[in-house]
C-alpha cells in the first residue's frame, strides 16, 4: 500500500492541483492513500523548515510530498514538490492533470477559507472542553489531602465537568506536593484532566477559575494577638494582587480554615477589588459541628438536622441560632413522611443543656481546633462549592460568610456569617426570615470584635480590646478589687491567676499552638 502525505500553503494553487490529482488516484486505486496537511500562509515557511530539519530533507516550496514507508517503519521518503508528484503519477499510474490556472487559483482560495473555518471550529471545540482550573493554596495542609478525593469524585462540579488542579505552596513543601500529585493521579478519576504543583509566586493563579484558600502555616514567632492579626495582611495582599493579575475574570474564591477566616476574607476583598463579589468564607464547618453535638444529644443522625444558622465570626465570636432548626425522621410518638420535620427546641427539654453545655462544647471545639480538622474542613469547602455551582437544597438555610451590606442591622464593610440560599450560580441573603432578630448586645459583641480585627490588622488601631458587656466589666472590677484588698495569700494567688489569664501570651503561629487566640472569643446559642 502506498500512502502519500501532501502538505502545502493553504492558498497555494499548486497544492490545489496536487490535491485534486491525489483525490483522483485515491478514488480509483484501491491501494493508494493520501493524508493532507494545510498551513496558513504566515506560518508555512516556519512549519516547512521544522519538518525538513526533523527529517533531514531539503525543500523550499509549496507543496511538499513524501511517501510514508508503512511496510518498513522509520521516517518518510521525500518525493518532492508538485512537478515530482505529477511525474510520479504519470510514470507509475499513467495519470496526469489538465487543471487550468484559473481553476487552480479558485480552489486555492477555497482551501484557505476551509482551513480558517476548520481552525475556528477546533478553537471553539477546545473552549467547550477546557477543564475547570482549580488552585489550592497552602496545599501541604491536611485539609487539601482530604479535599482532593472529593473534588475528583465528580460530586462537586458534576461528572460532565473536567477539572485541572494546581497545588500551590512554598518551595519547602515541594517534595510533599510531588507525592500528593502521584497519589492524586493514582485515583484515575474520569473528571481529572491534570494535577500539577506551583511553588513560584509570580506564576500563582494563572487562569484560575476556582481558588481555595486554606490556613497558611509559618514558623514566625508572634508575641501578641495584634501581631498575629497584622501578620495576615502581607499574604492576603500578595494573594489579592496575584488574583487580580493572573486569575480568570470569572474566578470564584472560597476561604476556609480554623483561624481568622472572616479577616482573611475581607482582606482578600480589599486587595482584589475586581472580584470582591466572588469571595466567600466557609461557615458549614461550624454548622456541622453544631449539628453533630445536637445529634448526639437527641440520639439521631446529624444529617437529619437542618437549618442551624451561624452568625458572626466563623472562627471565633459567633452566635449559634437554633430558632429555625428542624429535625427530620426523628423517632418519637409522632411520625410522618420523609419531608415531615419538628422544631428542634421542642425536642430538647433541657434548656439549661442548650444554654450551657452545648455552648461550652462548641466553644472548646473552636478554641482547640481538635474537631475542625482536615476531613471536616475539606467536606465543608466541597459542599459550599457544590451549592455555589448547582444550588443549595430547596428550602434549606445555609450559613455563609459574605461582605455585609447592612442586612439584619450588621455594619457594612465586614465579613459576617449569615443565612443564605444558593441559586443560579450565586447566593441570596434570606432577609425575609421571620423571628430571627438578634439582640443589640449580641450583635454589638460580634461586630465589635470583627471591626477591631480589621482595624488592628490594617494598622488603624494599635491594641485589640475584646468586647465586654456591662456585666462582664462589673465582674472584672470586682475581681481586681478583691485582689487589692484581700489579705489572704491564697485569695491573692487565685485572683492574680484569673487576672493574668486576661492578657495575651507568647505563642508560635502554628495551628496547634493558637489556642490563646480564641480565649477572648465566646459563643452564644439562641434557644
Amino acid at each position: 500500500m502506498a500512502k502519500f502525505v501532501i502538505a502545502g500553503r493553504a492558498d497555494c494553487p499548486y497544492y490545489a492541483k496536487t490535491e485534486l490529482l491525489a483525490d483522483y488516484l485515491q478514488k480509483n486505486l484501491p491501494d493508494f492513500r493520501i493524508h493532507k496537511i494545510t498551513q496558513r500562509p504566515e506560518v508555512w515557511e516556519d512549519w516547512l523548515k521544522d519538518v525538513c530539519e526533523k527529517n533531514k530533507w531539503s525543500h523550499k516550496n509549496s507543496p511538499i510530498i513524501w511517501r510514508e514507508l508503512l511496510d518498513r517503519g522509520g521516517k518518510g521518503l521525500l518525493l518532492g514538490g508538485y512537478n515530482e508528484f505529477l511525474e510520479h503519477a504519470q510514470l507509475y499510474y499513467d495519470v496526469t492533470s489538465s487543471m487550468t490556472t484559473e481553476l487552480m487559483q479558485v480552489i486555492a482560495q477555497e482551501n484557505l477559507r476551509t482551513h480558517i473555518e476548520k481552525e475556528q471550529e477546533e478553537e471553539a471545540l477546545k473552549t467547550c472542553v477546557n477543564p475547570l482550573q482549580i488552585w489550592i493554596t497552602s496545599a501541604s495542609a491536611p485539609a487539601c489531602y482530604n479535599l482532593i478525593p472529593i473534588l475528583t469524585s465528580g460530586e462537586v462540579f458534576g461528572m460532565q465537568t473536567e477539572i485541572s488542579i494546581t497545588l500551590f505552596d512554598n518551595k519547602q513543601a515541594e517534595e510533599h506536593l510531588k507525592s500528593l500529585v502521584m497519589e492524586t493521579q493514582d485515583l484515575v478519576s474520569p473528571v481529572l484532566r491534570s494535577v500539577s504543583i506551583c511553588t513560584m509566586v509570580e506564576e500563582a493563579f494563572r487562569q484560575a477559575q476556582v481558588i481555595v484558600v486554606l490556613d497558611d502555616t509559618t514558623d514566625k514567632e508572634v508575641f501578641t494577638l495584634e501581631d498575629c492579626l497584622r501578620s495576615r495582611v502581607p499574604l492576603c495582599r500578595l494573594y489579592g494582587d496575584l488574583i487580580e493579575k493572573n486569575a480568570d475574570e470569572s474566578v470564584r474564591v472560597i476561604v476556609g480554615g480554623k483561624t481568622f477566616v472572616n479577616l482573611k476574607t475581607v482582606l482578600l476583598m480589599r486587595y482584589a477589588p475586581r472580584i470582591a463579589h466572588s469571595i466567600i468564607a466557609v461557615a458549614l464547618g461550624v454548622e456541622g459541628e453544631a449539628k453533630a453535638v445536637l445529634a448526639r444529644k437527641l440520639k439521631t443522625t446529624p444529617s437529619y438536622i437542618k437549618d442551624v444558622i451561624i452568625w458572626g465570626n466563623i472562627s471565633g465570636n459567633n452566635y449559634v441560632d437554633l430558632r429555625k432548626t428542624k429535625v427530620y425522621r426523628y423517632e418519637s410518638a409522632i411520625w410522618g413522611p420523609l419531608h415531615y420535620s419538628r422544631p428542634l427546641l421542642n425536642l430538647i427539654f433541657d434548656s439549661e443543656w442548650v444554654k450551657r453545655e452545648f455552648v461550652e462544647t462548641l466553644k472548646n471545639l473552636t478554641a482547640t481546633g481538635r474537631q475542625f480538622g482536615g476531613i471536616l474542613a475539606a467536606h465543608s469547602i466541597a459542599t459550599t462549592l457544590k451549592y455555589w455551582y448547582h444550588g443549595s437544597p430547596p428550602g434549606e438555610i445555609v450559613s455563609l460568610g459574605i461582605l455585609s451590606e447592612g442586612q439584619f442591622g450588621i455594619p457594612e464593610g465586614i465579613v459576617f456569617s449569615m443565612p443564605v440560599k444558593f441559586e443560579n450560580g450565586t447566593w441570596v441573603v434570606l432577609t425575609d426570615l421571620k423571628d430571627i432578630e438578634i439582640s443589640e448586645q449580641i450583635m454589638t459583641r460580634m461586630t465589635s470584635d470583627l471591626i477591631q480585627e480589621k482595624l488592628v490588622a490594617l494598622g488603624d488601631k494599635i491594641h485589640f480590646q475584646p468586647y465586654q458587656s456591662d456585666t462582664e466589666l462589673h465582674k472584672k472590677d470586682k475581681r481586681i478589687s478583691l485582689l487589692i484588698t484581700d489579705d489572704s495569700q491564697e485569695g491573692q494567688i487565685s485572683d492574680a491567676a484569673d487576672f493574668q489569664n486576661l492578657s495575651p501570651q507568647t505563642t508560635s503561629e502554628k495551628p496547634q499552638s493558637l489556642e490563646f487566640l480564641n480565649d477572648f472569643e465566646s459563643k452564644t446559642v439562641e434557644p
